[in-house]
Order: C-alpha cells, then sequence, then structure tokens
C-alpha cells in the first residue's frame, strides 16, 4: 500500500501574527459596510451653494464666497457626497433673499 501524506494546515496558534491583523481588518471592513465617505471640500475648505441654482463650490477657509454663491444655512451643510444634506440640495436652493425654495423641474 503506498504511503499517503496529508498537508497539514499550521493550528492558529502557529499563524504569522500579520495574518491574523489581517483577517481582523477584513473582517472590520464588511462589517461596517465600507463605509468610506468622500468629502464635498478638501481639508482647509468648506462648500458653497450657487444662489438660484443647484451648483456648489469648495472656498478656502477664511475667504468670503464669490459673487453668486453663498454659505449653506447653518445645520444644512454637506459635509460628504451623498449625505443627508448634499442629497437634499439637488433639488433645493436658496434665492436671493435667502429663502430656501425648490429647484423648479429641468434647472
Amino acid at each position: 500500500m503506498p504511503l499517503v501524506r496529508r498537508a497539514t494546515r499550521p493550528s492558529p496558534a502557529h499563524r504569522p501574527p500579520w495574518a491574523l491583523a489581517l483577517a481582523g481588518a477584513v473582517a472590520a471592513a464588511l462589517l461596517s459596510g465600507c463605509s468610506i465617505e468622500e468629502a464635498s471640500c478638501s481639508d482647509g475648505e468648506y462648500p458653497v451653494l450657487s444662489v438660484g441654482g443647484t451648483g456648489s463650490a469648495c472656498v478656502p477657509d477664511g475667504e468670503q464666497p464669490p459673487k453668486g454663491y453663498t454659505r449653506y444655512p447653518e445645520g444644512k451643510v454637506p459635509r460628504h457626497v451623498d449625505d443627508k444634506w448634499d442629497v437634499y440640495w439637488r433639488t433645493h436652493t436658496v434665492d436671493e433673499h435667502g429663502q430656501i425654495i425648490e429647484v423648479p423641474e429641468g434647472s
């Protein structure tokens, strides 16, 4: 009868430390839903809204918004792409008096 050798795996106690760290990182990413959010603006900038339209821009901290743009109303500033306020401002804007209005369809 021929000699048959079975391949054996090292027990968990004999696995290299990096293997456990890698497995933990993969598990954390899967359990968190890989929720890497893209920021609306870079560090050192803040987002501004186009008056009368749905356009937006990023302005360096400490500078005023350019002509035709304004700051988002307090508490309604988008921080990440597709967050609650980013989605909201796709169909809303502010008029020249600072009032929030719905954007007409097709605008």
